[in-house]
């Protein structure tokens, strides 16, 4: 048994060439079943989402199989063979099992401890339970992934820390009110980003939302997606007086917020502390009003230095996950490797068991006068001797040792076994 995995990714291959390659849909199961009718597949899953579509498979032998996978996907998906020959990647035994701890572990990911691979990988090995595509090893190996994948979620914080602008402002926003509850949020302009951000604030506690958009038409189909309200771009700033959080993104080529204008608004709402987010280029709120007592300015590179400091963070968390995915393919290889001896360890115990039988009866055919309770006792004893003859070699074999297959190879000769491994 061969774990070979073949796949491309967000680093090997271009947004066009993914989106062709992808499983979505019928073409899943579709997908799926042809490669588990390969010959040369013995069991096959498939991982397909916007950045990666992997087939983690077993197989009789790497390189027959390789050939037939890379042949499939060219087929299926109706595309040149020329263009996969720089974009997939092999791994095999050893290194794709690595390979599939860190991509179920978000080591592997576009943003390295994402929470969405680890319901995507196991969505995939559901539906090929599903589909009946998976055996022991296949099985064993996604369930293993899955926990490997928790493991280094419980033991580091890989996932912790706003790796993006739009979880970075919903960061400091906690870290100026602590609590989000309760606080109100105006959306001033409808730029794609801070639409984001405030979903993000909304998901995590924040119960009311104003959109403030030049076209108004707009800001009333955004208000209606946010459960939220709209209101003329003339008024916003009367607006800011009841709003503790402001994220703007108009596209304007001056400020629409002046010190001034911010003085005004501190003084009606008796200075409670507002959070402007300023994520416009060129800026839309004057700087300077960040030097006034109760306001917190942000503009986007300040929330591109908070997500440049904490991908910095995630990246010496990710050292002790990949310790972590080393011990654990360890005790995984451990596993397949006592796995690889079950069929000889079987096949010798019944080549015992049938020499066993095969005396016993002799015995009985010469002294035919045996009871019942001798009988017994010659079978207990016939058993407690192939029981203690064959158990060296049994041990041997559940050992993980380099010499496995060399070890195997020998006691099927010692022993006249013929069962294929």
């Amino acid at each position: 048994m061969k774990i070979l995995t073949v796949g491309l990714n967000h680093n090997t291959a271009e947004v066009e060439v993914r989106e062709k390659l992808a499983f979505e849909g019928p073409k899943l199961e579709e997908g799926l079943l042809k490669l588990k009718a390969i010959p040369e597949i013995e069991e096959a899953v498939v991982l397909s989402t916007c950045n990666r579509v992997e087939i983690y498979t077993n197989v009789k032998d790497a390189d027959k199989a390789s050939e037939a996978i890379r042949a499939f996907i060219s087929e299926f998906h109706g595309i040149d063979d020329r263009l996969l020959e720089n974009a997939l990647y092999y791994y095999r035994d050893k290194d794709a099992v690595r390979h599939i701890f860190r991509v179920a572990s978000s080591l592997d990911s576009m943003v390295m401890g994402e929470p969405q691979i680890l319901g995507q990988f196991k969505d995939a090995f559901e539906f090929a339970l599903e589909k009946k595509t998976t055996g022991v090893l296949l099985n064993k190996l996604m369930r293993k992934a899955i926990s490997v994948a928790k493991r280094v979620r419980t033991e580091t914080r890989i996932a912790e820390n706003a790796v993006s602008i739009s979880f970075a402002a919903v960061e400091l926003a906690k870290k100026i009110f602590t609590e989000l509850q309760e606080k109100s949020v105006m959306l001033l302009g409808a730029g794609e980003m801070a639409e984001l951000a405030a979903k993000h604030l909304i998901s995590n506690g924040v119960k009311e939302i104003v959109v403030a958009n030049r076209t108004y038409e707009r800001g009333c189909e955004l208000a209606k997606e946010m459960n939220g309200r709209a209101v003329r771009f003339d008024e916003f700033i009367s607006e800011m007086v009841h709003t503790d959080i402001v994220i703007c993104s108009t596209g304007a080529p001056t400020y629409v917020v002046t010190k001034s204008q911010m003085h005004t608004v501190m003084k009606e709402r008796k200075q409670k502390p507002v959070f402007i987010i300023d994520i416009s280029v060129p800026r839309n709120i004057d700087p300077e009003i960040n030097d006034m007592d109760n306001v917190y300015l942000y503009d986007i590179d300040d929330l591109q230095g908070v997500v440049d400091t904490n991908i910095l963070e995630r990246t010496k968390e990710a050292e002790k996950a990949e310790r972590i995915i080393e011990e654990e393919i360890e005790t995984f290889l451990r596993w397949q490797s006592s796995l690889d001896a079950v069929p000889t360890i079987i096949a010798l115990r019944e080549k015992a068991e049938a020499i066993k039988k095969e005396e016993i009866q002799k015995l009985i055919n010469r002294i035919p006068t045996l009871g019942d309770k001798e009988k017994k006792a010659v079978e207990q004893m016939a058993t407690a001797i192939i029981n203690k003859l064959i158990h060296p070699p049994t041990a041997a074999l559940k050992e993980d040792s380099e010499d496995k297959d060399s070890l195997i190879a020998t006691i099927k000769r010692l022993y006249g076994i013929n069962e294929k491994s």
